[in-house]
Formats: structure tokens, sequence, C-alpha cells
């Protein structure tokens, strides 16, 4: 329950940044860490959110990663709301905030516009980046055809108003196959699926970075060996 992470969590997450600071700073070069802020309340379910439950549990990972991470990445949030209460939590300490929001991809999301899974649509999640002071928007852990409207959009909308102007757009998808999304989310483990090798993944990335998103990689399913290559890639590019 919420009361043993609160309990234990603190020496948990404190390890885990001490751990990847350790790491990063006996690179070549310069490596940052990000302070990962999951949905605390259930992945690709917004309908299970609840403040009361999920600020005592981020405020401790905050806690624990604050001293270790370069910025805070929020990642795979299903709401607009799931981000606010990021920004309440983590305050204004002068590390960059990266929200990175998970999108519908279920059978009926190809006939509607790019949405999040709470429903609330992707220039409604440009704005709240915004107001919410992000340097970065990224969409994550979401089958990959979906990923390039939502890139279209946000790059569109940010375009088009000052105050999300400087958002960084980027894109992290994940390798399950669609079938698993449904049943194994938050219950067990999801299949991978085979057309998604580096090879392939990579034409998604190439397209993506066509489209305008500024950061890219990988989220579930996504190996280093497909990090490597998206590096060959961007170096390719130039």
């Amino acid at each position: 329950g919420a009361e043993h992470f609160v309990r234990d969590g603190l020496a948990l997450a404190s390890l885990a940044g001490r751990l990847a600071r350790q790491a990063a700073d006996t690179a070549r070069h310069r490596v940052l860490v990000a302070g990962s802020l999951p949905p605390i309340c259930g992945s690709y379910r917004p309908e299970w959110f609840d403040p009361a439950i999920a600020r005592p549990i981020l405020s401790t990972l905050v806690e624990g990663l604050r001293p270790f991470a370069d910025h805070w990445q929020a990642e795979t949030l299903s709401s607009i709301e799931e981000a606010e209460l990021v920004r309440e939590v983590v305050g204004h300490d002068g590390k960059p905030l990266w929200l990175s929001f998970t999108l519908r991809d279920d059978e009926e999301a190809s006939s509607l516009e790019s949405q999040l899974r709470s429903g609330q649509s992707v220039v409604d999640a440009v704005a709240a980046a915004a107001r919410l002071g992000a340097q970065a928007l990224l969409f994550n852990c979401s089958q990959p055809e979906i990923m390039g409207a939502a890139i279209r959009i946000a790059v569109q909308s940010a375009r088009a108003s000052a105050p999300a102007a400087s958002l960084r757009i980027g894109v992290y998808a994940n390798a399950f196959t669609a079938a698993s999304m449904v049943t194994a989310a938050n219950a067990e483990l999801s299949d991978i699926r085979s057309d998604l090798t580096p090879e392939g993944y990579l034409l998604w990335v190439d397209d993506w970075i066509d489209r305008g998103a500024q950061i890219v990689g990988g989220c579930c399913g996504i190996g280093p060996e497909h990090i490597r290559a998206i590096r060959d890639l961007i170096d390719r590019r130039g």
C-alpha cells in the first residue's frame, strides 16, 4: 500500500538516483540524469488517478531523486491533471520539467484526432505544458503508428502560441502488441512486436524527426540496440 511505499520508497528512490548519478559521472562525455516520475495510480488508466493517493508517493520519489536528477521527467501521464500534480509536488526548484503523455492507441484512435488516454486533446496538452512551465512536451508508451499525428499537432500548436513556442517536442514509443496493451497493463508482462527491430523502429524515428520531433528515444520493449541505431541516424542526418 501507499504507507509502505512512503516508508521504504525514500531509501529506494535515493539509491536509484545515486547509482544513476554515479554512472553518469563516470561517462566520457556529459550524461544527464532524468528523475523519472511515473503514473502513480496506474498506467493508461486516467480514471484511477486520485491526487490524495498520488501526492504522498510522488512527494517521496521527488525527495529521494532531487539531489541526483538534472531534470524531472514525468512520463506515461494519461491526463493533464496528473501533470498538474507533478508541477505542484516538484515545485520550482530550478530543474527543467519534461512532461510526457501516453496517447490513445486503441482501435478507435485511428479515426479520432490525437488524444491523451483521458480523451483530452494534444492541443490542450501543449497549452498545459506551457502553463506549467515545462521545457519539453513528449509522447511515450504508445504504439508508433499513433505518434506522428500527435507530433504534427503539437508542433503546429506550439508554433502558434507564444507561451508554448520554446517547448521542445519529443517522442518515445513502446513495442507492445496492441492486444497486450489492453490485457496486460498493470497486470502482467506484455508481448513485444516482432516488426519493431532496430531497423523497423528506425523508420518511425526518421519520420518523427521529419515532423519536427527534437527529442527521440524508446520506451517499453525498445532496447540499447535501438538507441544505438537512433544515435547513428541522428549523426547521419547531421
